[in-house]
């Protein structure tokens, strides 16, 4: 121990350059949108953004990215964990805590940030928006949540000597009301022998996201759709009551694909066991009645 104090003692920080640690926050929920008044509604999925306070159309070189949207996060302090950080983050741009959280990745490209290095850890949040309360924090000028859907464009592959490389373009699509975004992600996967490599690309859009906040939002949902089919953190989007068909339809909008309802319901009830039947129908409503369930917290160990 004295050792160690006599070293740090002489120990000169200052020659080393410090990149800046921030948090991005891909806040989901899961919303109705009415389609036929006598069905059930379909879902859609929606991150939170934020609107930098500034005006696009003005040049600023201290801060390129005014008037963007972008996801909510903030700089790391230096005594708060990353967990600690994403949390508070939360919570100030919610106003809610509780709720299913986990960290996903952490993007640390050169450039990703004009103005300085930083290195930025994502996570993905998902919450009930109906209990929600938001407001945008001191650094924006608004808070809204964005329709989002991710869509393929294009796929090349490549035979390589070794292995190949498969090049697949997405386009990114968020919307509220009068604003539109799109985004162009593309995830190139070099494939050499039995060692694989996945790099992500936001293409510059002056009229998109902020930073590789396109990209981030990606990555988030594609981890979603593969969580969804082996985890329940479906369950965390829903209501505490819901419709098997409720279900089914949050789960067709975050894989992507429709499923047939009497195997979805086997799936669910008797194969997973991952829902409860209760006593309680719904009401009303202008189509036929169905029964609710609940989420089995114990469905793993059935």
């Amino acid at each position: 121990m004295h050792e160690q104090k006599e070293f740090l003692k002489d120990y000169d920080d200052s020659k080393y350059k410090k990149p800046s640690t921030t948090v991005d926050m891909v806040i989901l929920t899961a919303a109705d949108i009415e389609t036929n008044a006598r069905s059930v509604p379909d879902k859609v999925l929606r991150v939170l953004l934020i609107k930098r306070k500034g005006d696009p159309l003005v040049v600023d070189v201290t801060d390129p990215y005014k008037g963007k949207w972008a996801l909510p996060g903030g700089f790391v302090n230096y005594f708060e964990d990353l967990d600690t950080a994403a949390i508070r983050e939360l919570e100030e741009e919610t106003n809610v805590s509780n709720v299913y959280m986990e960290q996903l990745y952490t993007w640390g490209k050169v450039y990703r940030d004009l103005r300085r290095r930083v290195i930025s850890t994502s996570y993905m949040a998902l919450v009930d928006s109906s209990k929600l309360n938001i407001k945008a924090g001191d650094d924006a000028e608004d808070a809204c949540w964005f329709d989002v859907k991710a869509t393929p464009l294009e796929e090349i592959k490549t035979q390589t000597q070794t292995g190949y490389v498969r090049k697949t373009t997405y386009e990114l699509f968020l919307i509220n009301g009068e604003h539109e975004i799109k985004d162009t992600v593309i995830v190139t996967k070099e494939m050499d022998g039995r060692t694989s490599k996945v790099d992500f690309q936001c293409m510059d859009n002056p009229s998109g996201l902020a930073f590789d906040h396109a990209t981030v939002i990606f990555y988030t949902l594609e981890r979603l759709k593969n969580k969804v089919e082996y985890t329940d953190i479906a369950f965390s989007l829903m209501p505490e009551l819901f419709t098997l068909t409720e279900l089914k339809k949050l789960y067709e909008v975050i894989t992507g694909k429709a499923l047939y309802s009497r195997n979805f319901r086997d799936k669910m009830e008797k194969q997973k066991k991952m829902v409860i039947e209760t006593d309680e129908w719904e009401s009303g409503k202008p189509y036929k009645p169905a029964r609710m369930f609940r989420f089995n917290p114990d469905w793993a160990e059935a």
